[in-house]
């Protein structure tokens, strides 16, 4: 994520949190920023040794932030990698699909109503409730099949 982004996806989260009553912690802030540095996903413990190099941090405060970021919609946790990514539109509720290229790393967050729409039917047809309505998939990115291509 380029600076001018990332400075705008800090803020972003700062007018919500105010729009929501909630605090922005320094903390907070910092993991967020960490996240949304990064060039692929970013596991807790990644994130708790970059704290640690700026200032004393332990596992239950990135632990809390990172609950506090989920919570707030800035972050979603990528289950089969256990990293986390910036949202790319925390502004609203959504269910995200994850396409994770398996060779580079890289993640693309989609927002496609009709496979929410169509999760959402079998979710009422099976009387499922989900916490967390997110689905991953796993491949290569059109980069590296390109790569392959040429090699």
């Amino acid at each position: 994520m380029n600076e001018e982004t990332l400075q705008q996806a800090l803020r972003t989260a700062d007018n919500l949190c105010t729009q929501r009553g909630v605090r922005f912690t320094a903390q907070r802030r910092r993991v967020l920023e960490l996240i949304c540095r990064a060039e692929r996903p970013i596991g807790a413990y990644e994130i708790l040794d970059q704290l640690r190099a700026g200032a004393k941090a332990a596992p239950p405060t990135v632990y809390r932030a990172l609950d506090f970021l989920l919570e707030q919609g800035f972050v979603h946790k990528l289950e089969t990698l256990h990293a986390f990514i910036g949202c790319t539109h925390p502004e609203h509720p959504h269910a995200s699909q994850f396409l994770i290229c398996s060779d580079c790393g890289r993640v693309k967050e989609l927002e496609d109503e009709a496979i929410a729409g169509s999760l959402r039917a079998l979710e009422d047809a099976n009387g499922f409730r989900p916490k967390r309505p997110v689905i991953e998939v796993i491949g290569t990115c059109a980069h590296c099949t390109h790569r392959h291509t040429q090699s």
